[in-house]
């Protein structure tokens, strides 16, 4: 019985030709264009919590403090939420740094009168500063301390992040369900298609005694049968570009 009801579904997608193929590529289109925005989105997210981890936000500071100053200063940045970690870099620390990023033409640093770097902090953002509102949040308290001159780095990038993920989510939704419901219509089309021609088939199987399970089955198996086809059509292109694209 099986057998004979397979075999009707393959016979009726035979029958609907161009319909039937036009149905899976559908299928097989919104499916991809599902995945394909959803794997875009969460590479997205993994890079923004890659680049996380090396994400500093540097705090000006307005004079160079005292050794004691400096640890209590620390200690209040350290307990302050959204904080990891914090390193103090003095301004003989910053300008040796200075020199090691010109290299061969730190010279031209030993030739100012005086230091010009300002002594600054080193701040690294723990996870809960990785969304937009926690970076503002970590920004601005570090900006209203009585010590900080300047705030540089650290909200732009997880904002900028942050939105674009959104945006393409969203498109990959919007594409997705256009795709979707062109496909459930050519589908519909198709079986409508098979139903009309098999019309006088069906009454001479309803004489006979068959049941409406029967009748409609094998239609039912072909949609199930394109939507298994479109799926394992987007689920190889997805794997076949993922391999490559990584």
């Amino acid at each position: 019985m099986l057998g004979f009801l397979v075999g009707e579904a393959f016979r009726d997608l035979r029958r609907a030709g161009r319909v039937a193929v036009s149905a899976v590529v559908l299928i097989t289109l919104s499916l991809g264009a599902l995945g394909g925005f959803w794997l875009v989105s969460s590479n997205i997210g993994r890079a923004v919590a890659k680049w996380h981890d090396q994400v500093r936000i540097v705090v000006y500071l307005k004079r160079e403090p005292s050794a004691c100053d400096a640890a209590a200063l620390l200690e209040r940045v350290r307990a302050m939420p959204g904080v990891a970690g914090v390193v103090f870099i003095g301004k003989a620390d910053a300008l040796r740094s200075l020199k090691q990023v010109l290299g061969k033409d730190a010279g031209v640093v030993d030739q100012l009168p005086a230091n010009p770097l300002p002594a600054s902090l080193e701040v690294t953002p723990s996870a809960t500063a990785a969304t937009p509102d926690g970076a503002r949040d970590l920004l601005t308290r570090l900006a209203v301390l009585p010590e900080t001159d300047e705030v540089a780095g650290g909200g732009d990038w997880v904002e900028r992040l942050a939105h674009w993920q959104r945006l393409l989510a969203t498109i990959g939704l919007g594409v997705g369900a256009v795709l979707a419901v062109a496909a459930i219509l050519t589908v519909t089309t198709a079986t409508t298609l098979i139903l009309h021609a098999r019309r006088h088939e069906t009454e001479i199987m309803r004489l006979v005694g068959a049941s409406e399970l029967t009748i409609r089955l094998p239609v039912l198996l072909q949609g199930m049968l394109q939507g298994l086809a479109g799926a394992v059509l987007a689920l190889g292109a997805l794997v076949i570009t993922h391999s490559v694209v990584a």
